[in-house]
């Protein structure tokens, strides 16, 4: 069992109450009477500090939480003396974009875009510092009850000149299937627009109320972002504008070279409608222009059929003792 348990200290802090336990660490409330204020505790499992590589997973994440700040970002607090590893963080009240989504499957056009917006924003400061987010997804969003974001959870983040991390595990190397960009499926480190298409994802779960990429198991889903086109959001909720609509698309291109640049261009296509080239929805032209499809596909994504089977053999390889 491990040492930390609430009604007990540490440290300096008070522990609190459990809010959230993971596989490799577990979150706290706390209190510290220094600064007389709520705080969160990240402490990893036992077990867990012995391992080399979450070892400096975490400690990266503790690091660029420490250098980054921003409103819609959550604050990590330094500390020196300490009898064991872990993060403390400001206390944010509210709740995961998850658990939102778990009673709210759709939301509302301009709420959804509203939320997006302040994601935009949050990511535009981040990128501007040389972080790159890598594991964007509900889970690491929180909303509170004025529809005010932060962003958390920076274990797999990525800054300018760090030294590569190789995870023997699928979702510690690249993120969470669901959110991943295709370049990262194809074991690449990813950049700026990794996080928008991953911020894509999430925007069209939002209006549409599903994921554009689905399959039974992870390889399925990896799959189906690398040879399919997700049904435009039009399709499944008529009341979703084609100018949305595009933008959701055009954050959702395979190719990371026709999505948004910065997440900057991203918020003013969604601030600036008007300005934005609806043009055909993917389903109709893929109906209209079958052959130009299947060529495109066959010239530019033939070879990443073999990922899934290729990623399948690694971690098989990765996970023997």
């Amino acid at each position: 069992m491990d040492s930390v348990q609430p009604g007990l200290r540490l440290d300096r802090y008070y522990v609190e109450s459990v809010i959230a336990e993971g596989g490799m660490a577990t979150i706290f409330r706390g209190w510290d009477p220094h600064s007389e204020r709520t705080v969160a505790l990240k402490v990893p499992r036992i077990e867990a500090e012995s391992d080399v590589v979450f070892y400096e997973r975490f400690r990266r994440e503790e690091q660029i939480g420490q250098t980054l700040e921003h409103p819609g970002i959550v604050k990590v607090f330094p500390g020196k003396e300490r009898s064991r590893l872990y993060m403390v963080m400001e206390w944010v009240e509210g709740e995961s974009l998850r658990v939102l989504l778990s009673r709210q499957p759709k939301l509302p056009p301009d709420r959804a875009v509203r939320i997006t917006l302040q994601i935009c924003d949050a990511l535009e400061y981040l990128h501007s510092h040389g972080v790159i987010h890598r594991d964007l997804k509900p889970e690491n969003i929180i909303v509170d009850s004025g529809d005010c974001i932060k962003l958390i959870d920076f274990g797999i983040a990525g800054s300018a000149g760090a030294r590569r991390l190789t995870f023997g595990k699928f979702s510690r190397l690249m993120g969470t299937p669901d959110y991943i960009s295709p370049e990262q499926v194809q074991g690449k480190r990813g950049d700026a627009r990794s996080d928008l298409f991953a911020l894509g994802v999430m925007l069209y779960e939002m209006l549409a109320g599903q994921a554009p990429f689905r399959g039974p198991n992870p390889l399925a889903i990896m799959n189906d972002r690398l040879q399919n086109t997700p049904v435009p959001p039009c399709a499944i909720d008529p009341a979703i504008s084609s100018q949305l609509q595009a933008v959701v698309l055009r954050a959702l291109e395979r190719d990371p070279q026709r999505r948004y640049a910065t997440a900057r261009n991203f918020a003013h296509a969604l601030e600036h409608p008007e300005e934005v080239d609806a043009g055909q929805p993917a389903e109709l032209y893929e109906r209209i222009h079958p052959h130009l499809s299947q060529l495109r596909d066959a010239m530019f994504f033939a070879p990443l059929a073999l990922i899934p089977a290729v990623l399948f053999t690694l971690l098989i390889y990765a996970s023997r003792p």
